[in-house]
């Protein structure tokens, strides 16, 4: 493979190149970035693929699931703060990539990260979807199914026919809500955002005060039910698939490392967000997913997208459930938020080297923010979210989400060995190798886990990554030019 694939670039000169043009306003604070985080990771993972990971593989062994999922983003997200800390630059691991394994390997992990971003975006889209039917239909008020499925889908009509769906309509325009917010400037969107996850909080604290006392210690037993007889559906097999389909309600302290150049005081504010973020997130998975499958029995969830419902329906307080669902539709804004600002930082970071065309770099006068990165963004998700149903896209987001943690984990054993003389803001627990190790193998055991149909859209899409950087990327890259001015001999 030619030489500009494995091309590193030096913090300054990344540092430099990133600076260059048009500046996005530094707004954010240790605590904004904090709430940036939990404001992202907190949303359909937990309020909706809950309870189809507990009813279809884990049972009350759900609970596990995201304690297996918090370990692995636990190792990932320690080694996301080191270099953080060391690279306070937007674009998240792609940047972290460049430095640390070259430019291919950036390339690879910038086109999995628009993976990431814009299949999360599109399946939080998805979920609010399913909440906004249900809260129209307490009011009285039905949609025609064939606009509020996924393409394909069988939907029931109003007189008892069965027909195919058309599209998501709802999911559509909560993306372009979200996608006009962020276009309005990150300044006035981020004190939306912040009010939203105190909503959000409050929302998940009331729900869990109230259920409490409705909670059935037999529907525990058994914790974790028998294996059916099939890799993955129950036993300890259906509580690792469980673990990689809810792996993207965690996704979100990665995001906070994307902000970087919105950041006051990146190298000190970034680790704080994202070690912060990570840990508060935990915490309410943890507890909120044990009061889900103590209420309800797991079979009631199995194909359920609104558990949060079903069990406020199961304790009989309808009033509360209006507004609960009110609530979690206002909280998935801030979730959609930082996942569109997360893919449209990573563009931007990727265009100003060149990887990408230079347009993704360009920035509205008056609002600086990407406009035409945000509209690309909206199309593509608005396409997924209308048209594949929830749990395709879970599993998408999760097992690219998981590639970016390895390579990141990659990155600080790679670091630690080339530039250990680099100022290092935080460093892993365990010295150079434990952490980073540890981080790789969970994160890896969780994809094995997922079926062979995720890992083939992965492997298509990587494939389609790849054929553009060979096809315009490599010949565009500001690193590759500015060698081959210095060497015309040696030009790619």
């Amino acid at each position: 493979m030619n030489r500009p694939f494995w091309r590193t670039k030096s913090l300054d000169s990344l540092a430099s190149q990133n600076n260059s043009g048009p500046e996005l306003k530094r707004v954010f604070g240790a605590w904004q970035l904090v709430l940036l985080g939990v404001g992202v990771t907190i949303g359909a993972g937990l309020f909706s693929l809950s309870g189809v990971a507990a009813g279809q593989y884990a049972g009350p062994g759900v609970v596990l699931s995201f304690i297996i999922a918090a370990i692995a983003c636990g190792f990932a997200g320690l080694c996301y703060a080191e270099l953080a800390g060391m690279i306070p630059i937007a674009g998240s691991a792609y940047s972290y990539a460049y430095v640390a394994m070259g430019e291919g390997v950036a390339w690879i992990i910038g086109w999995d990260l628009f993976l990431e971003y814009t299949v999360n975006a599109s399946a939080v889209a998805s979920s609010w979807s399913g909440y906004c039917i249900s809260l129209l239909r307490d009011w009285g008020i039905t949609l025609d199914p064939r606009l509020t499925s996924s393409s394909f889908a069988l939907v029931q009509l109003a007189d008892g026919s069965m027909a195919h769906a058309w599209f998501n309509a709802p999911s559509i325009l909560i993306l372009l809500l979200v996608t006009f917010l962020l276009m309005i400037g990150v300044s006035e969107s981020s004190r939306v955002n912040a009010m939203i996850v105190a909503l959000k909080l409050l929302i998940i604290i009331s729900v869990t005060a109230i259920c409490l006392p409705h909670i059935n210690s037999a529907n525990f037993h058994p914790f974790i039910p028998p294996n059916t007889g099939h890799y993955g559906e129950f036993g300890f097999s259906g509580v690792m698939r469980a673990a990689g389909l809810i792996f993207f309600a965690y996704i979100g302290f990665d995001i906070v490392s994307t902000a970087a150049q919105d950041a006051r005081n990146p190298q000190r504010d970034i680790p704080f967000g994202i070690l912060g973020s990570l840990v508060i997130t935990a915490i309410v998975y943890a507890i909120f997913s044990s009061v889900l499958v103590g209420v309800v029995d797991y079979h009631e969830l199995a194909n359920n997208a609104n558990p949060v419902a079903t069990v406020l329906d199961k304790i009989h307080i309808t009033w509360f459930g209006v507004l609960v669902k009110i609530g979690i539709m206002l909280g998935y804004i801030s979730v959609i938020y930082g996942l569109l600002l997360g893919q449209s930082r990573v563009a931007l970071s990727m265009a100003r080297d060149g990887l990408m065309p230079k347009i993704f770099n360009h920035l509205n006068p008056r609002t600086r923010t990407p406009i035409f990165s945000h509209s690309i963004t909206w199309v593509a998700s608005s396409v997924l979210a209308a048209c594949l149903p929830i749990n395709v896209l879970g599993e998408m987001t999760s097992i690219g989400t998981l590639l970016a943690f390895v390579i990141v984990c990659l990155g600080v054993l790679v670091l630690r060995l080339r530039a250990p003389e680099m100022p290092r803001l935080f460093r892993v627990p365990g010295g150079a190798f434990l952490v980073p190790i540890l981080g790789i193998l969970s994160c890896g055991s969780v994809m094995v886990s997922m079926n062979i149909a995720t890992w083939l859209r992965l492997f298509v899409w990587l494939a389609i990554g790849v054929i553009i950087y060979f096809c315009y990327s490599r010949h565009n890259s500001k690193l590759v030019k500015e060698a081959a001015a210095e060497n015309p001999r040696n030009q790619p």
